[in-house]
């Protein structure tokens, strides 16, 4: 069982940025980061291998955003850079399991409650 807490959400202006983290408990396999917008279905943005050396990125988000994890700390985070008001959406981290590479929201089992990143215009 994995327990996932994200944190780091917020409201900030166009051009701004956050950086999201996600602490994990129970064991930090490959990680990722979904987000839903609002009238929207949840989307991918990012993922992690569990060394850290393997990454994959939404194409909305490439060059702007960058995920990385501290395994000491069973934390990962999303820095998120040149915001946009599309960014908007609540931000959820989630456990992929298996050893297969996968961006698809049905390989991941564990997820977090979500954080709010609010881009104003």
């Amino acid at each position: 069982q994995v327990e996932l807490v994200e944190s780091g959400g917020g409201l900030v202006q166009a051009g701004g940025s956050l950086r999201l983290s996600c602490a994990a408990s129970g064991g930090t396999p490959s990680m990722g980061w979904f987000r839903q917008a609002p009238g929207k279905e949840r989307e991918f943005v990012a993922t992690i291998s569990w060394s850290g050396s393997r990454t994959d990125y939404a194409d909305s988000v490439k060059g702007r955003f960058t995920i990385s994890r501290d395994n000491a700390k069973n934390t990962v985070f999303l820095q998120m850079n040149s915001l946009k008001p599309e960014d908007t959406a609540i931000y959820y981290c989630a456990a992929r399991v298996g050893i297969q590479w996968s961006t698809s929201e049905d390989a991941f089992k564990y997820w977090g409650q979500g954080t709010q990143v609010t881009v104003s215009s």
